[in-house]
């Protein structure tokens, strides 16, 4: 594995950055503040991840080369396809480039696979050229055994990513979910990508992830088209590892 110093890591984990708001209050204004602050980084972002109404606020305002995120069926991850199509739509039609919906995780974990791999169905259908993030909710579904299996949903589904959290739950993002993660992508689809979000708030922490992608995928994995990291707070901690 590659050794890598702390200024190497926060700067993949800068390229590899979805500079999140999702807050419940927010407004355009956090939007447009969201895209300056990507545009004063040193170096591009991957992308904003916005609400679906802030979309097209983002694009208006986000720096050359840095794609626009919105969710979908977020935060709950209920069972309604057809909100879960809405939200997707939503999100299509103000043209952002990627969708992060989060897979009907309590449904799963009650045993019912089909309605997970449906409303997942449904929403590929609904944004068929745009990139699929599949947010498993990791830290609910706790047991090794339902993540692998959540992953295996999603991959069969169309996901391009599978993300591990909403980071709106106590337990977001851990080395043991996202291994287990990594390892289905390898087993079944080793060109998905991986996106570690929730409580991933320091350099030190994207560094955990970005050895395990490098483990499992490979060190041609740690880009943007394969690794995310979804935060708000990361991109403090990369200034700071890189302020001269």
């Amino acid at each position: 594995m590659t050794k890598r110093t702390l200024q190497d890591t926060a700067r993949i984990a800068l390229a590899c950055l979805d500079l999140t708001s999702l807050n419940d209050g927010d407004t355009e204004a956090d939007a447009v503040r969201l895209a300056e602050r990507a545009a004063a980084a040193p170096g591009r972002v991957a992308a904003l991840c916005v609400w679906p109404r802030f979309v097209r606020t983002a694009l208006a305002h986000a720096p050359a080369g840095v794609a626009v995120a919105a969710v979908a069926n977020f935060p709950e991850g209920g069972s309604d396809v057809q909100r879960a199509v809405r939200d997707t739509a939503e999100i299509v039609a103000a043209g952002a480039q990627e969708v992060d919906v989060v897979l009907p995780w309590r449904a799963l974990a009650a045993g019912d696979e089909g309605q997970a791999a449906a409303l997942l169905r449904a929403v590929r259908r609904e944004c068929e050229d745009r990139v699929l993030k599949v947010i498993l909710e990791s830290g609910e579904l706790k047991s090794t055994a339902l993540i692998a299996l959540a992953s295996r949903i999603a991959l069969a589904e169309g996901a391009d990513f599978l993300k591990t959290s909403t980071g709106k739950t106590p337990v977001g993002a851990t080395p043991e979910a996202a291994r287990t993660m990594l390892e289905t992508i390898a087993a079944a689809a080793p060109h998905v990508g991986f996106k570690a979000s929730g409580g991933v708030r320091r350099v030190a922490d994207a560094a955990i992830y970005l050895d395990l992608v490098e483990q499992i995928l490979g060190p041609d994995a740690l880009t943007p088209q394969r690794l995310r990291l979804g935060a708000s707070a990361l991109l403090a901690d990369i200034e700071a590892v890189l302020r001269p």
